[in-house]
């Protein structure tokens, strides 16, 4: 059942000497988080790290329950003004439902990771209507774009974010404006039916994944096609999908073709090569704000 929903868009944004988190609710780390640390600090801010961030059991960061009581430590101390994620991997399914979130109703805060991330991202989306921030994490600073990191900076920080990208060839132009959802599409497809489902209709669609095969991006696309959460959408932004693999049998087709030919009955703006996802140019997006789009024959806009 969803609980009682704060107005969007109620997070205070960062101001320096706020203090963040760190915690890991997914799969351990092979390194100290000294870059984060520095970044973090650079920005002015205080990081806390979380039992998580040392913690080892099998291939996750702690047992379910020692990650689900990081998480919840710092969702409950009001001194925490975000919480970032290490990183992603497998295992935020694992812990979800042990953690109560309703202290964010009264004392909202960012919440920053993507890929296995966007459950996280997609439960607080739909039982608190708070957005979140999809963006770098810890484990990925050293291979990371120095522009990617300014994004999450602006973001956190409540600067203005926009983007100009070259238009795809396969791009859908059109213009659309709608609440951003969305994130990596494995995820999406996870937590489908659960009370983490979003609600698609009206909204301006994100996916990106790694390391899939062909056939499984198609299968997934046609599961959201068949569940009707790809028909009413304002538009839709194709981001990095990583790592692709083939069969021996080619499939056929390129991502933006499958896409292009399960979304072609649709007349809402389509747009491909955003940087975002497992990516060093992983720019920050906002999931659960209202966004501009603009896809035009050569240049698309983004602007919230």
């Amino acid at each position: 059942m969803r609980t009682a929903q704060l107005p969007n868009s109620s997070i205070p944004y960062l101001q320096k000497g706020d203090k963040v988190a760190i915690t890991c609710p997914a799969k351990k780390l092979p390194i100290p988080m000294t870059d984060a640390i520095n970044l973090l600090t650079s920005w002015g801010l205080e990081v806390v790290l979380g039992e998580t961030v040392t913690a080892s059991y099998n291939q996750f960061a702690g047992d379910d329950e020692l990650r689900a009581n990081d998480m919840q430590r710092f969702i409950n101390d009001e001194s925490i003004k975000a919480i970032i994620a290490a990183r992603g991997g497998y295992g935020t399914i694992r812990m979800v439902d042990m953690v109560d979130f309703s202290a964010l109703q009264k004392n909202p805060k960012w919440l920053v990771g993507f890929s296995d991330i966007t459950l996280l991202h997609a439960h607080i989306i739909t039982n608190y209507n708070l957005p979140c921030i999809h963006g770098q994490m810890p484990l990925n600073i050293p291979d990371a774009s120095a522009y990617s990191l300014e994004t999450l900076r602006m973001a956190l920080f409540g600067e203005e974010l926009s983007y100009q990208i070259d238009a795809n060839p396969l791009n859908r132009a059109g213009e659309a404006q709608g609440i951003l959802t969305g994130g990596n599409l494995s995820l999406l497809i996870a937590i489908a039916g659960s009370v983490s489902d979003l609600d698609y209709a009206g909204k301006i669609l994100f996916i990106e994944d790694v390391g899939e095969y062909l056939y499984a991006v198609d299968r997934m696309l046609r599961s959201l096609k068949r569940a009707g959460k790809l028909k009413n959408l304002a538009g839709l932004i194709v981001g990095g999908f990583t790592d692709i693999k083939d069969n021996d049998i080619p499939f056929g087709q390129t991502i933006p073709e499958m896409v292009m030919a399960v979304v072609a009955e649709y007349n809402y703006p389509v747009c491909f090569d955003f940087p975002a996802g497992h990516v060093s140019n992983n720019c920050s997006l906002i999931l659960g704000k209202k966004l501009n789009l603009s896809v035009k024959t050569q240049r698309v806009s983004m602007s919230y």
